[in-house]
């Protein structure tokens, strides 16, 4: 998908971003640029790696402000590009209104092929997600299970809590150096977070509220 790529390269300057902000006091804003060691190679592939993964998998669910291309297979005149709304429903031709958030996109093109079999002889649909919805946040690297999480309506979402919800560290990680990585007044921005000083010093105030966009990516420790 072409909006894949676009968010690959996207993500690959921020992962360049980071890298050069690695060495860095944090919040510090940076456009320098500097030339990658094998390591820092690694960590940049890393950080593309799981964003592809997230960005293909099945698991993925749909939420309002996630724009959708839609393909009805021989049926060329109802092909529709539509974004989800705040309800969480579109609205497509012969159909009307139909409720699609909280679907995965496997669930969704299922929903929606066993309504239009009321109005067309074995429907085949295709639907992708060309942007995800403006409330999307990443959590990357040494955590349980790598994914994009949603920041709840009308509440906020912590670094910890974001890690949290995707099964906490794995063994290997440095929890200490948790960077927050985001987009501010059109400039890139990495935003070291201490989880130690939160979780044993209980020093809360480190534990910042998320932006949508951000990217939290947990590294490995060095032995």
């Amino acid at each position: 998908m072409n909006n894949i790529y676009l968010k690959i390269v996207f993500f690959s300057f921020i992962g360049c971003m980071f890298i050069s902000c690695a060495s860095m006091p944090s919040h510090d804003d940076t456009n320098q640029n500097i030339k990658q060691n094998p390591q820092e190679q690694q960590i940049n592939n890393q950080v593309l790696n799981d964003i592809s993964q997230i960005q293909n998998s099945n698991d993925y669910i749909l939420q309002p402000g996630d724009l959708l291309e839609i393909t009805v297979f021989m049926e060329d005149g109802m092909n529709r590009t539509l974004r989800i709304s705040g309800n969480g429903t579109i609205t497509f031709p012969l159909i009307g209104n139909l409720k699609i958030s909280g679907y995965s996109v496997a669930q969704a093109e299922d929903v929606l092929v066993k309504e239009l079999k009321q109005f067309i002889k074995n429907p085949q649909i295709s639907m992708l997600i060309k942007e995800y919805g403006n409330k999307t946040v990443y959590v990357l690297g040494q955590v349980k299970k790598p994914s994009s999480i949603e920041i709840p309506p009308e509440k906020s979402l912590t670094v910890l809590e974001a890690i949290t919800s995707v099964g906490g560290f794995t063994d290997i990680a440095n929890i200490s150096k948790v960077k927050v990585l985001r987009m501010e007044n059109g400039k890139q921005k990495s935003i070291e977070v201490d989880i130690t000083q939160i979780t044993k010093q209980g020093n809360k105030s480190l534990d910042i509220s998320l932006m949508p966009g951000d990217i939290i990516f947990v590294p490995q420790s060095m032995f």
